[in-house]
């Protein structure tokens, strides 16, 4: 228990923290009605005394910083009584929607002796931690539990976890998140973290993260009056809390994982490495089998269980992950789910709407991973042949479109065109697609060129060579000639847009049996 009463601790004296603002703001005003009461009662500056006048000039300055001294700190605490933590985007999941996930939580909650968590949630991420039920539910919760206790935090679990772990991996990995509930139930250490919650929310900070830690604040820019000085006073609080507030997280972290060491702790020694694994594999689907549907404006149904085939591949194709491959006969977690499949599009459509935004044009459309190659890969690399097709006819833009031909884009590049036409596809590309909130590595122009110039060999393999295009859960759209995914186009594309020495590209063109002077279908 040393680590949770020091815990309490910092608690206290982030309390004391709240305690003195509030204090400092009180003391003015306790002067004043000092004053106040003295001159009623003829002891502080009778009227007709030596020294009335002076007693009544401080009496008149103290009552105007009491008064100013309020107004701020009532405008003060309006805007932390307004102001709204953020929350993470996550999709609720009822007790109806997963009895057996909800018993496996109650269960180890109850081992470890812990408040059970209020309700869990599904995040399209690879972390796990506790948030706060919202203002709007607390009192529906306490209703019905009829009590005046503050109900038990929400239980946020990422969704790769749930459909990569096996059921045993899930219960050990979440056996130190669940202990934590005990530092929510706190009065002390709830009250502590609902303040550095409103201070930090106040100034429009981001969320201090999974515990409530709250996070160093930027200074705000452009407010002025009563505003700025508010938001000065907000950051001089949480600059006096700061440290106290980090070794309360750190000790409640401490705590939690302490006691969970009595459940399942060499099975979750085993599930931190397959953490990593299912955070490798969700990063690399997203970007690079899920961004291209989401610039479509499609997104695919089941991210989940493609993160799992990913996954999956990646440990038969790699010999480090081959005993990752014996435990896929275990039970995985996402069987505690009623539907899993429905489950997962709710967090696969709030995945397409956190990381990529809306569409540019109309909602999103459902895709699934069937109709992947023909809706996706196909699509795209038409989509990029017809921007190269308009990158060729940008220098004449008022003659006549010429063919989309390999022919006429190879003899550009033998001629030396390269940065001609990456600069030119830059620019179309820089007024036509919005970036993705998704981080993506930065692609110079050349890298775009070599990229779609490698859309319209695909396009003219599908189109007169009998090729068709295919889905690699790890590399996302491949080209496949005779059912055999093609991995040497690279190379010589690359020689033709850097060096402009087409000859491998037409060797290479030419075996595939890839007529260059068709037309390509854009």
């Amino acid at each position: 228990m040393a680590a949770f009463d020091t815990a309490r601790a910092h608690a206290h004296a982030v309390l004391r923290v709240r305690g003195l603002a509030l204090a400092a703001a009180a003391l003015p005003a306790a002067v004043a009605v000092v004053l106040l009461a003295g001159r009623f009662t003829g002891r502080l500056g009778a009227p007709g005394s030596s020294d009335a006048a002076a007693w009544d000039a401080v009496r008149w300055v103290v009552c105007a910083v009491a008064a100013a001294t309020l107004l701020v700190a009532g405008l003060a605490g309006r805007a932390y009584r307004r102001a709204v933590p953020p929350r993470t985007p996550a999709v609720p999941l009822e007790r109806a929607q997963a009895p057996e996930l909800y018993r496996l939580i109650d269960e180890l909650a109850d081992r470890l002796e812990v408040p059970a968590p209020s309700a869990i949630a599904l995040t399209p991420d690879c972390d796990s931690w506790l948030e706060d039920v919202p203002a709007d539910r607390r009192a529906g919760l306490r209703a019905t539990r009829r009590t005046d206790e503050p109900p038990a935090p929400v239980l946020v679990i990422g969704s790769p976890f749930l459909w990569w772990m096996r059921a045993g991996e899930l219960r050990a990995l979440l056996a130190p998140v669940v202990a934590g509930t005990a530092a929510s139930a706190d009065p002390d250490i709830a009250a502590a973290r609902r303040f550095l919650r409103s201070l930090d929310a106040s100034l429009d900070e981001a969320a201090p993260g999974p515990a409530g830690a709250a996070a160093p604040a930027a200074p705000t820019t452009g407010r002025r009056g009563p505003a700025a000085l508010t938001d000065r006073i907000t950051r001089r609080l949480l600059g006096a809390c700061r440290a106290h507030s980090a070794e309360l997280e750190r000790a409640v972290a401490g705590w939690a994982s302490e006691q969970a060491r009595a459940v399942d702790y060499g099975l979750r020694i085993a599930a931190q490495e397959q953490v990593g694994l299912a955070y490798a594999g969700w990063d690399r689907l997203l970007t690079r089998v899920a961004l291209p549907a989401w610039r479509l404006g499609r997104h695919p149904a089941h991210l989940n269980a493609g993160v799992v085939a990913a996954l999956t591949e990646l440990s038969r194709r790699d010999r480090l992950a081959d005993g990752y491959g014996t435990r896929l006969g275990d039970r995985p977690a996402c069987d505690l789910l009623e539907e899993p499949g429905t489950v997962d599009e709710a967090v696969s459509l709030l995945a397409a709407e956190l990381f990529f935004g809306r569409p540019a044009s109309g909602g999103w459309r459902e895709l699934d991973w069937a109709d992947y190659p023909a809706e996706v890969v196909d699509a795209g690399w038409r989509a990029r042949a017809a921007a190269l097709q308009s990158a060729l006819d940008r220098p004449a833009p008022q003659a006549r479109p010429g063919s989309p031909t390999l022919t006429r884009l190879l003899v550009r590049l033998a001629e030396g065109d390269g940065e001609q036409l990456a600069a030119a596809l830059t620019a179309q590309l820089a007024r036509t697609t919005a970036p993705a909130p998704l981080l993506e590595p930065v692609r110079t122009g050349r890298d775009l060129l070599v990229d779609h110039v490698t859309a319209m060999v695909c396009c003219a393999a599908v189109d007169t060579a009998g090729a068709t295009p295919g889905l690699d859960w790890l590399d996302g759209p491949v080209l496949l000639i005779g059912g055999v995914r093609r991995t040497d186009l690279a190379a010589p594309v690359a020689q033709a847009v850097e060096q402009g020495q087409d000859g491998p590209l037409r060797a290479w063109l030419d075996a595939a049996d890839v007529r260059l002077e068709k037309p390509v279908r854009l």
